[in-house]
């Protein structure tokens, strides 16, 4: 019987600060509780935050104040979040394909469940049955018992569930009456299926939109629902007769967000044209601008249950605003435009990364954030080194630019608004360089004498596995003298996945010489990572073949080609000496055949000898890789041609 074939695993880690107290890239879900005055918001930078928001005095209050705790665990955008049990945990759904459960009140994850296949874009809760589903991306639905999920430990979270099946697309949107008599799911089918919970057996099918179903709601009783989509429309359903009976047609564009009061007796919307409606749901052409937003609406959390009434909103912008709902008597008035002109609190979002540039020593990277900020980070040492300011990216990269050729070893990914490095076994390794051209320690004697050569992948690993290492008591002599030690900080995320993306472990830098997090790196970490961190093997310098040849300008005739080859780093100054050591000054062997000492080389060989490529003049510096890119740039061998100075 063969053996079972091992998982590929990837390496990851997120370049941030230490403390990320505001959204980057947009918020996804609100929940709102009104017995403590706290807001959850999250978001794709893949952080659950709790916010303060006092009803009295909040103008006054400072974002500082206002921010209680992130809740970190998840490793993608965080989707829906759901409070539940009276407030006491929060259930989320993130595109790492996992849904937790959070002690909300204390903001620690308590278990994570991995049934999902794919992406898990919503939830629905059941107050009344503590009854709360999910879907995503995999087509399924899956029925969650609170009261059970809550039960659950880090350790022991195996659970049974009940699904729901016959979805055929995506799912985006799901809803639940607090009954839990009725569940409705919508999707890129565009159309809505129901089944009842507690039978799991399917009840109808809706058709009517021409687009992905982004929104749902579901009466108390669970005779109607309500659907927003991505078609422009929200449609009135009548569950029992099994149609549509009204439409909303007050958006420009596509609607993302609905809420309804307690009583279904309206609705507020909001999506990509950024206004917010109300709507009476007694007379369907009754809508009213109440506000506008500066980016796409993509979550509504009323609340009503205080006076006087207000509504938070979430946007792709990252910030998020309390605006007041006018009285009733004050929407009666008509007007071409929103009737609040401000909003009553502000939570401030931050700018997210939106493009990035690798420098060509594939250690450093430039950025550009949504506030047109540039930005150099360092990926060995993972953390931002400069703020340039609102200046062109470009122009920096134009200023920073060296002729020096490097092989990419890391991928980069932006989905969370902040960089996040990827290290993968094929091309980890890739990246070997002179002490000098990576920027080590050029003071240091010991490394310009001896020309030490780094591994970048390598030296990184050690560097975010340093913990760990110490943790099994791993200690290396040799670091003393190492002329590249390097370090991260110890806040930072590392994340070990699948290459699919379906996140494996999840701990922070430092925390790597617990118990428990050190004995699950022991049942996760690669063994291409293990033989690099612990046994501290690195893979052998790339080869690169060539061939030497007299320039064209010194009529001599042409030699037979000897294809050399040589580490892809040897520098152009070590193919000039031999040139000259070998081929202008060869000497013969001594009478009794031992080898003559080589003729003394010059002090300065770029004196006696050029070497060119496509008729180019070689630096003595640089190196053979960098000739072949920048200057051969074609396949085959790489042909360099000498010619001596007279």
């Amino acid at each position: 019987m063969s053996a079972p074939v091992k998982k590929k695993v990837q390496v990851s880690f997120v370049i941030r600060e230490e403390q990320e107290p505001r959204h980057r890239s947009g918020v996804n879900s609100l929940q709102f509780d009104p017995q403590v005055n706290r807001l959850y918001s999250a978001g794709c930078d893949s952080i659950i935050r709790i916010w303060n928001v006092k009803a009295q005095g909040i103008k006054s209050q400072k974002q500082e104040q206002q921010h209680v705790q992130s809740m970190e665990h998840h490793t993608d955008w965080v989707n829906d979040v759901i409070l539940c049990c009276n407030g006491r945990n929060l259930i989320s759904a993130s595109s790492d394909t996992t849904v937790k459960v959070w002690n909300a009140h204390k903001g620690f994850c308590m278990s994570t469940l991995r049934t999902h296949r794919d992406y898990v874009k919503a939830l629905a809760y059941a107050k009344d049955r503590e009854l709360v589903a999910s879907a995503g991306f995999d087509r399924a639905i899956f029925l969650w018992d609170v009261n059970t999920l809550t039960a659950l430990t880090a350790s022991n979270n195996t659970v049974t569930t009940s699904s729901l099946n016959g979805n055929k697309d995506s799912i985006y949107s799901l809803a639940m009456n607090s009954a839990g008599t009725v569940i409705v799911s919508g999707s890129t089918e565009k159309v809505l299926r129901v089944w009842d919970p507690r039978t799991c057996q399917k009840m109808m099918k809706l058709k009517g939109h021409t687009d992905t179903v982004k929104a749902i709601v579901v009466s108390r009783d669970g005779t109607q629902c309500l659907s927003a989509s991505s078609d422009g429309s929200i449609r009135l359903w009548n569950l029992g007769a099994q149609r549509c009976v009204g439409q909303i047609r007050c958006h420009d564009q596509g609607v993302w967000a609905i809420q309804t009061d307690a009583n279904f007796t309206c609705v507020y919307s909001g999506g990509k044209d950024q206004v917010v409606y109300r709507t009476n749901l007694n007379d369907l052409d009754s809508s009213v601008a109440l506000f506008e937003e500066d980016a796409a609406v993509t979550k509504l959390q009323l609340v009503d249950q205080v006076q006087p009434r207000s509504v938070w909103v979430a946007t792709t912008s990252s910030t998020i605003r309390r605006w007041g709902i006018p009285n009733d008597s004050d929407m009666l008035t008509l007007s071409d435009e929103p009737l609040v002109s401000a909003p009553e609190q502000v939570i401030e979002g931050a700018a997210g990364i939106r493009q990035y540039t690798v420098l060509n020593d594939k250690r450093f990277i430039l950025t550009v954030d949504t506030a047109e900020n540039v930005a150099l980070y360092d990926v060995l040492q993972a953390r931002k080194v400069k703020d340039y300011g609102q200046v062109s990216m470009e122009q920096i990269a134009k200023e920073r630019f060296k002729m020096l050729h490097v092989p990419s070893w890391f991928t980069v990914d932006l989905k969370t608004g902040m960089l996040q490095i990827t290290l993968e076994e094929n091309d980890c390794f890739a990246a070997w360089v002179s002490a000098k051209d990576g920027g080590f320690d050029q003071n240091n004697d010991k490394t310009q004498s001896t020309d030490a050569k780094i591994n970048l992948g390598g030296k990184l690993l050690r560097a975010l596995f340093e913990h760990w290492q110490r943790a099994r008591s791993v200690v290396h002599d040799e670091e003393d003298d190492d002329p590249a030690i390097i370090s991260v900080p110890d806040h930072t995320p590392l994340i070990l996945c699948e290459p699919n993306g379906r996140t494996l472990f999840r701990l922070l830098v430092k925390d790597a010489a617990n118990d428990t997090e050190a004995v699950m790196l022991q049942d996760t970490v690669p063994q291409w990572v293990t033989d690099t961190v612990v046994q501290r093997t690195m893979p052998k310098y790339n080869k690169i073949p060539f061939y030497l040849l007299p320039h064209a300008s010194c009529n001599v005739k042409t030699p037979k080609k000897d294809r050399l080859s040589a580490s892809d780093m040897l520098q152009v100054r070590k193919v000039m000496e031999h040139v000259f050591e070998k081929i202008l000054n060869p000497q013969e062997p001594t009478a009794d055949g031992q080898s003559p000492l080589p003729p003394p080389l010059p002090p300065v060989i770029e004196e006696k000898i050029e070497l060119y490529c496509h008729d180019q003049k070689l630096e003595p510096d640089l190196d053979l890789r960098t000739v072949k890119h920048f200057i051969w740039k074609q396949g085959g061998d790489l042909l360099l041609h000498y010619k001596p100075i007279k």
